[in-house]
């Protein structure tokens, strides 16, 4: 895995999801942390918004940016442990075309190496709407720092190497 240098950066337009029924913009400590990260990375936060766990609410605010064209990606912290208020899945479920399970799959391997078997209890999951990327995460900085740092920031990469999510965004609509 490297990135290439001679290829130009291209930012990514991502709008931030932060699912709680307890945070407010004033104690979002994820959400802050994930638009510190990608900010930092040279992407643009295309919106910022903050959710109940309520799954009407999330497929609502889902369907809004996926239908913006200013929006090339979402990403949510929040909401995907396994009490009954934790929808996040659920909601995705309801709008993505297409599940990327490998998404979840990899963020719960890179996650045991810190947290050991409770990452079993984690529901992150991804897909494609309507050619937008959408990602769950959970709620804590940890994972955001985790899917971020160890996942996502590569993959929302043109110049990352062999393959990256970025290059495949012209071709998410074909049929």
């Amino acid at each position: 895995m490297a990135i290439d240098e001679t290829i130009a950066f291209r930012p990514v337009r991502i709008a931030v999801l932060t699912v709680s029924d307890t945070r407010g913009a004033a104690d979002d400590r994820s959400g802050d942390t994930l638009v510190a990260r990608l900010t930092g990375a040279g992407h643009i936060l295309a919106d910022r918004a903050i959710e109940k766990d309520d799954a009407a609410l999330i497929v609502a605010r889902l369907q809004g940016w996926i239908a913006d064209p200013q929006v090339d990606c979402v990403i949510a912290t929040g909401g995907t442990g396994v009490t009954g208020r934790d929808v996040t899945p659920e909601a995705f479920a309801r709008v993505w075309d297409k599940e990327i399970p490998g998404f979840g799959e990899l963020f719960r391997w890179l996650s045991y190496a810190k947290i050991g078997t409770s990452t079993i209890q984690s529901r992150a999951c991804a897909g494609v709407a309507a050619g937008t990327y959408i990602f769950a995460l959970p709620g804590s900085t940890g994972a955001v720092k985790d899917g971020w740092d160890d996942i996502l920031a590569t993959q929302l990469d043109i110049r990352h190497r062999p393959c990256n999510f970025v290059e495949l965004m012209p071709r998410l609509m074909e049929r």
